[in-house]
């Protein structure tokens, strides 16, 4: 149940420090949990309805943020959702001072595209946001990093009023 009700069939994305919550859409998507405790990071829900739908993690350090665990129900993709999770992401990684971007993907990489992120390499995002939970666990598990694709894009622009 979410904490504030919505409407039946709007589609609200709002800020959580339910990590019990994350926790339990990341797992029941076979995704990692590592680190969602770190106090720095970020966890937006999707919700339709008082149904969570989606989630996705925001690891900011400094000037640089880490996207991670986006994530949407089966059901509920081909909706914009991921779309409205990655724009809320987006903003809170710049509200909190990121000027950039960062994140892995096995087999999301042509959605990200679509969103501006170019492939870079991965030790470029390693060397970027060292320290984040999400580098730090595929810097202990080298084996699953080399499987990973790597992302970025500059956002050092959003917010940015021009005349």
């Amino acid at each position: 149940m979410a904490i504030r009700k919505h409407r039946a069939g709007e589609l609200v994305v709002e800020q959580t420090r339910d990590l019990a919550r994350v926790r339990e859409i990341l797992t029941q998507a076979g995704m990692t949990t590592d680190g969602i405790e770190w106090p720095a990071a970020c966890y937006l829900v999707a919700y339709f309805g008082d149904e969570a739908v989606g989630v996705i993690g925001v690891e900011s350090k400094i000037d640089a943020a880490l996207i991670r665990s986006l994530y949407v129900s089966e059901a509920m993709r081909r909706r914009g959702i991921g779309a409205a999770l990655l724009a809320a992401a987006r903003k809170a990684a710049h509200t909190r001072g990121a000027r950039y971007l960062y994140l892995f993907s096995t087999d999301a990489g042509e959605f990200f595209e679509r969103h501006g992120f170019t492939s870079v390499a991965v030790n470029e995002v390693v060397a970027a946001i060292p320290g984040v939970p999400q580098v730090e666990y595929y810097r202990a598990r080298p084996e699953e990093l080399a499987r990973e694709v790597a992302y970025h894009l500059d956002i050092s622009g959003d917010g940015v009023i021009e005349r």
